[in-house]
């Protein structure tokens, strides 16, 4: 059943960077728990989706989606300019200084955003990423007189590109802050100090309805990786450790669900280990597809990497999923796996590229019957305590009703 609006809730304006966007599954899962809880959501994306799949939940989702303009010609500059000064009276010279200081079309979309605000009765702006949907989103409540609050993840926090003064204006700025990690929330708060304050930890949810595990006593020799086939996913660390178990003599089957920059250099990579009838590259699959390989596992593996270049994953969704299914998992503890993953008791850490380490952690899951069940039982429960998505929701909902009811708006 559809949930009524609610009335005395303030109007959310979601900003994202793209939107849909197939390896974003915990936005649209957040977005749909809005929605359940009555909140008056519409979405606005900075970028036109790229993606050539489309998760099945998305026809689900009631909120309208407005896409901004980009690359802007000339014309169409001074246009975006004339709406916003009509629109937003007085505003658009006094934030002169602020958008000078961004990219041009992050400060065009900004004032194109900020007139939206205005003539659609948004109350309230929400990015997701401090990058530049927290950019955007910022400037335009400050023209717009509104309040604005972001959820903060993994590359957008420790990636070497990430501006450490333009972060903590953002953070200080903000009605709110959201961070998806105990670890993300210590790192906020001893680097940026005061301006971290109001930055409050809210784990990424799962619609646990939609997740029923099944006890994983009788499971193939099958292992499954899911995620973008980039450097910290760590998928090369696990071809090696695939390698070492077959070289050991043990029967053992790869899954890698997913697309990316170096799936060239994986395949590859698994030709030259031997592997070609060993793993399985299935590129992008829709949910569903890949939660039926995630159940029908033994082990999944999360094998992740901090990256050359300071990038991360915060706590991947799939992680989630795993434990939710009841697939054990294997991972390293990298940012805040875990939190999730937690050892010995909902599942099995290795140290970050161990390749031995992690060959003999699948290998223990893919014999032993009763580990995995055990494991997979603390793994739900884990679960449906801390990231039920019905449960973080309705943290996040109260967080940005009492935002904008406070009104922390910060004049240009």
């Amino acid at each position: 059943m559809l949930a009524a609006s609610d009335p005395s809730g303030p109007r959310v304006g979601y900003v994202l960077k793209m939107y849909p966007r197939f390896s974003e599954t915990f936005i649209l899962t957040e977005i749909l728990a809005m929605e359940a809880l009555g909140a008056d959501v519409e979405i606005f994306s900075l970028r036109t989706p790229v993606d050539g799949h489309f998760h099945e939940a998305l026809a689900q989702v009631r909120a309208p989606v407005t896409y901004l303009q980009r690359q802007l010609k000339p014309t169409d500059l001074w246009d975006t300019l004339r709406l916003g000064d009509a629109q937003l009276p007085g505003s658009l010279e006094s934030a002169l200084p602020h958008l000078l200081a961004v990219d041009p079309e992050d400060a065009a979309q900004a004032v194109e955003l900020a007139s939206l605000v205005v003539a659609h009765g948004v109350d309230h702006l929400h990015a997701h990423f401090a990058s530049v949907a927290a950019t955007v989103a910022r400037l335009a409540a400050r023209m717009a007189g509104v309040t604005y609050s972001f959820t903060a993840h993994a590359k957008d926090v420790f990636h070497d590109e990430v501006n450490p003064a333009e972060l903590g204006q953002k953070l200080a700025d903000a009605a709110a802050a959201v961070t998806i990690s105990d670890y993300n929330l210590a790192f906020l708060r001893s680097t940026y100090g005061a301006r971290a304050d109001r930055v409050v930890r809210i784990y990424n949810g799962l619609d646990l309805e939609a997740l029923l595990p099944s006890a994983p006593l009788r499971r193939p020799p099958r292992v499954v990786g899911v995620g973008r086939l980039v450097e910290k996913k760590g998928f090369d660390r696990l071809l090696d450790a695939l390698a070492l178990m077959v070289r050991d003599g043990r029967t053992v089957r790869l899954d890698v669900v997913g697309a990316g920059p170096e799936e060239e250099a994986l395949r590859a990579r698994t030709a030259a280990l031997g592997l070609t009838g060993v793993v399985t590259f299935h590129g992008p699959l829709p949910q569903g597809r890949t939660l039926a390989l995630i159940k029908g596992a033994a082990a999944l593996a999360a094998p992740c990497v901090v990256g050359a270049d300071g990038n991360r994953d915060g706590l991947p969704t799939v992680v989630l999923e795993g434990l939710a299914l009841g697939t054990p998992v294997v991972a390293t503890p990298v940012t805040g796996i875990p939190e999730a993953v937690v050892d010995g008791r909902t599942g099995l850490l290795v140290p970050e590229g161990d390749v031995a380490a992690l060959a003999a952690a699948l290998g223990a899951l893919i014999n032993q019957p009763g580990l995995r069940c055990r494991l997979a039982e603390a793994g739900r429960r884990h679960v449906e305590a801390n990231f039920d998505t019905r449960k973080n929701t309705a943290l996040l909902w109260q967080l940005i009703r009492e935002a904008a009811r406070e009104r922390r708006v910060v004049t240009v």
